[in-house]
């Protein structure tokens, strides 16, 4: 089966004054489809930037990156914002909702992009708020209104609602509570079997990492660890440094 991620040799610097920074450094990166997978580091250590070319927002500056069996390393900043639209889902530790618009209404943003008639928009809209668990009676409360576990509902259901492939997670508990965290984590684990759909997030937190498959541990732009998860987390117990 082809992979729905492969990095080969993944490499991005950047400038700063007279030094070159190198943010990912010649990484090796596989994920099948139907994963769901972790990655840790700490700050500066690479895995934002590596997620940044993983959802095309941006693009290496050397090495190989397949999406799909495709390579998308070098395309065109219109063809990387098609494949945003069509195949991939972001979902954001802030959130990034639409303040003055209803929930319904958020959720159907990214098919507007995508030109799905008003009718659909709204029918898949209200299916996909309702699978990711936000009741139909919050369906037309704007963000202000509802809690901040509802807005991170309606913030998945946003990203399911043009079937993509993948989905991208940065830090999507960031902002909330141990039970609420649990909770979303385990409707992220429900859409990975349920869909067999692609999940890859960013975390700084064990206990939500333990909800993936595999942890991927990034530290001054390289993977320095690829286990599974109960493989990494009996190398790695409770308190020791990433």
């Amino acid at each position: 089966m082809t992979p729905i991620i492969e990095a080969r040799a993944l490499t991005k610097s950047f400038r700063a004054g007279e030094n070159q920074i190198v943010a990912v450094d010649s990484v090796d990166f596989m994920m099948q489809r139907g994963e769901f997978v972790s990655i840790m580091g700490p700050s500066g250590s690479g895995k934002s930037t590596f997620m940044n070319i993983v959802g095309c927002l941006d693009r290496p500056t050397s090495g190989t990156y397949l999406f799909d069996g495709v390579d998308v390393s070098g395309v065109s900043g219109d063809e990387r914002a098609a494949i945003r639209r069509s195949k991939l889902g972001f979902v954001f530790q802030s959130y990034n909702l639409l303040a003055r618009t209803s929930a319904l209404e958020n959720a159907e943003m990214p098919m507007i992009y995508t030109g799905v008639p008003a009718a659909e928009r709204r029918r898949r809209a209200a299916a996909a708020l309702l699978e990711a668990g936000l009741e139909e009676r919050h369906h037309g409360q704007p963000p202000s209104e509802l809690s901040g576990g509802q807005q991170q509902r309606v913030a998945i259901a946003r990203a399911l609602v043009n079937t993509p492939e993948l989905i991208l997670a940065d830090e999507p508990t960031g902002a909330l509570d141990t039970k609420t965290s649990a909770e979303i984590m385990l409707l992220f684990q429900k859409l990975n079997q349920s869909r067999q759909l692609s999940v890859l997030m960013v975390t700084h937190e064990r206990d939500v990492a333990r909800y993936s498959q595999r942890v991927v541990s990034f530290r001054d732009g390289k993977i320095v660890s690829d286990k599974n998860v109960d493989d990494y987390f009996k190398a790695t117990p409770a308190g020791a440094p990433e």
